[in-house]
């Protein structure tokens, strides 16, 4: 009897294996991250708001005076000059804005650092936080560039429409050709990168853009009719 025991305790012993099935998804998960789009937000909305507002403010620009004047020299450089000033405004407010957006953010990551105590956190993990948190950082540089670049491009598309063509009416109707498609372009490009519904978004930088486009045309066919 007292043989068998030992054999017996040994049967009795079953060893527990790992099933590789519940372990591969664990470490697949966990090794893939889904790309986060807010990080784009920065710069995708520097250079849409730049591309925008250089299209639809220099062809307000060109559509006001082309309401008061048929003279294609003075639309022309009516587009040069809101395309120089804007395109230097842009970059000017959005590096001030960046700017001051990351002196918040230094200064509060200075404030984090001196409410914590070395008991809190380890050396290295609190490396790893700060590293994470400047990489993380604004970009004032990258912002104004960004905002100046996307003005002048979108600047561009109405000069260009309306450089070539001497008729007056067909110069009018060439600028809001281009400038539609421009906005539909701008507005689809912005929503496939922002990953957002592209009918919504192309549909609401169309609207828009129409909108100033008229009221100027309309104010300035006004006041040049009746007060010049």
């Amino acid at each position: 009897m007292a043989s068998n025991h030992p054999s017996s305790s040994l049967n009795d012993i079953k060893l527990t294996l790992p099933n590789p099935r519940n372990t591969v998804p664990t470490l697949e998960l966990e090794g893939q991250k889904e790309f986060d789009y807010s990080k784009r937000s920065q710069w995708l909305r520097a250079a849409v708001l730049g591309a925008n507002d250089g299209l639809v403010s220099t062809a307000s620009l060109m559509m006001g005076v082309g309401a008061v004047k048929q003279d294609i020299k003075a639309m022309i450089l009516t587009g040069f000059a809101g395309l120089v000033a804007g395109a230097c405004s842009m970059a000017i407010g959005e590096f001030v804005s960046v700017y001051s957006q990351l002196d918040i953010e230094l200064a509060q990551m200075k404030r984090d650092k001196e409410r914590a105590t070395n008991g809190q956190m380890d050396k290295d993990g609190e490396e790893n936080g700060d590293n994470g948190q400047e990489n993380g950082l604004p970009n004032p540089l990258q912002a104004a560039s960004a905002s100046a670049l996307s003005f002048s491009v979108g600047a561009m598309v109405p000069l260009l429409a309306a450089s070539f063509i001497r008729s007056y009416r067909a110069r009018l109707g060439a600028v809001i050709a281009a400038v539609t498609v421009a906005l539909v372009a701008f507005g689809w490009i912005g929503a496939v990168l922002g990953k957002v519904p592209v009918v919504r978004s192309s549909l609401r930088v169309l609207i828009g853009g129409w909108l100033a486009m008229a009221i100027t045309y309309g104010l300035t066919k006004l006041i040049g009719v009746n007060a010049l």
